[in-house]
């Protein structure tokens, strides 16, 4: 790896060239990433505590969690730690891991979310077939396979990164180690990597963003032709509230940093939409989930009384 450029580290730019600012900002970033990780943090010791979330709804919101708390922090320790050092430099292996890693849970995120608009749709469409359809076996297979593709997916950007030559510039106009402010520095040809960034990863983020809609799609008509009922049809789809939130949380920024061509990219628009959908929506999906999901509510509730209770002990 190292024969294949002179550059042995990047030097971050981080968020804002405002250099008085970066206190302030770190304290808005650590907020935010300590709301992230103590409500997902919450909702995962919920789910694997309470049995009364043991189906594969909560199955799936529990990788949820996992990969906000995991997909945040890969670049926001990064980043608190650069609004407060001088030096901002990362080392050529980091960034390349830091940019495989990055891209293995954003996309086994945004393939998640279509396995569970698919949970949904099964539930409420075939309700008498739902626990033999969503089976121990089908929700691990599921969950396994979405894990791996998200994980050869990062790979192909990752590997072919890594073997860009850098002979120039090592400024990374950018607060983490992505493809595009990559792209920009490398010297030579780089056509292939631009084709799996355009083709490849806008597959895996146009493909289940269509897919997550189709299923809503299908619950829709489903319970029009069936039901004819506005009241049934209101208190089905307030089940599916939250994670419709969530789609549109990730993939409206995502779509719109990937999908549109390269040279109407601007960069501070690339970093504000970045922290829209790694820094902020990893943060909101727990308080969606917990404001809108009366079961994980009352879970949360139960909780909160036994702790309490042991206090009193």
């Amino acid at each position: 790896m190292s024969n294949q450029t002179s550059v042995v580290e990047f030097l971050l730019l981080g968020v804002t060239d405002i250099q008085e600012l970066n206190p302030i900002l770190f304290a808005i970033f650590f907020t935010i990433y300590f709301v992230n990780i103590t409500g997902n943090g919450a909702i995962l010791m919920i789910i694997i505590s309470d049995p009364r979330l043991h189906s594969p709804m909560y199955f799936f919101l529990g990788n949820l969690a996992s990969l906000d708390i995991c997909f945040s922090t890969v670049t926001v320790p990064k980043m608190l730690e650069n609004f407060l050092s001088t030096s901002k430099t990362i080392s050529f292996l980091g960034c390349i891991t830091q940019l495989h890693f990055f891209h293995f849970l954003g996309s086994t995120e945004a393939l998640l979310l279509p396995v569970m608009a698919f949970d949904r749709f099964v539930a409420i469409c075939k309700p008498l077939h739902y626990s033999v359809i969503m089976n121990n076996q089908l929700c691990i297979q599921m969950t396994v396979t979405i894990w791996i593709i998200g994980f050869l997916h990062a790979l192909l950007h990752s590997v072919m990164t890594s073997r860009l030559r850098f002979c120039g510039s090592n400024h990374i106009h950018h607060f983490f180690c992505d493809v595009k402010p990559l792209l920009d520095l490398a010297c030579g040809d780089t056509e292939i990597n631009l084709w799996l960034l355009n083709t490849v990863t806008g597959t895996i983020a146009l493909s289940p963003f269509f897919l997550t809609f189709l299923s809503y799609f299908y619950i829709i008509t489903y319970l029009f032709l069936k039901t004819r009922s506005c009241s049934m049809l209101h208190k089905a789809l307030s089940t599916c509230a939250s994670h419709f939130m969530v789609v549109i949380l990730l993939y409206v920024p995502v779509l719109f940093i990937y999908i549109r061509p390269s040279s109407g990219s601007s960069l501070d628009q690339d970093r504000v939409i970045a922290i829209m959908y790694s820094v902020v929506t990893p943060a909101l999906n727990p308080l969606i989930y917990t404001l809108r999901n009366k079961e994980v509510r009352g879970a949360l509730n139960r909780k909160m009384r036994r702790w309490l209770q042991l206090e009193e002990i």
